[in-house]
């Protein structure tokens, strides 16, 4: 089953359970799909993964910006459609897990002290795409090589 009928299959679900919260984000989510459909690149599923990803952020970011402005009835709308998001996302990779890869890439790389940051992270990119938030990836890359 592709990715594309696994969403249309849930949107279908939705709709028969008349979940109307989950429904939008289903179709925020066939948005992004037929968008990557439309593009030169075309469509593949780390595309989407990728893509997803970006939306997830971006409602975290929103969710964020809503809790300083003191109005958290808009920001658990957006993480709510995170939460919904994250669930069709590869599952993330823990701390641990990040910081033992980062070890290996530090010493794959030759990366001695804080300079050699863009070396570690270009390769870290790759290695965590869609496995790890870069923000989490960032902070562990800058404490290993500040020891």
């Amino acid at each position: 089953m592709s990715f594309e009928e696994k969403i249309n299959g849930d949107i279908k679900t939705a709709m028969l359970a008349k979940d109307s919260k989950k429904l939008e984000v289903l179709r925020a989510i066939k948005n992004v799909v037929i968008i990557l459909k439309t593009s030169p690149e075309g469509i593949s599923d780390d595309g989407i993964m990728k893509s997803i990803a970006k939306e997830v952020k971006k409602r975290k970011e929103a969710a964020d910006i809503f809790k300083q402005q003191n109005r958290a009835d808009l920001a658990d709308v957006e993480l709510y459609q995170a939460g919904v998001m994250e669930e069709y996302l590869p599952k993330q990779m823990g701390e641990g897990e990040i910081k033992a890869e980062l070890e290996k890439i530090i010493a794959q790389v030759g990366a001695t002290s804080a300079a050699d940051l863009g070396k570690v992270m270009g390769a870290a990119s790759k290695a965590f795409a869609g496995k790890a938030d870069n923000k989490i990836v960032s902070q562990l890359v800058k404490e290993l090589l500040t020891k």
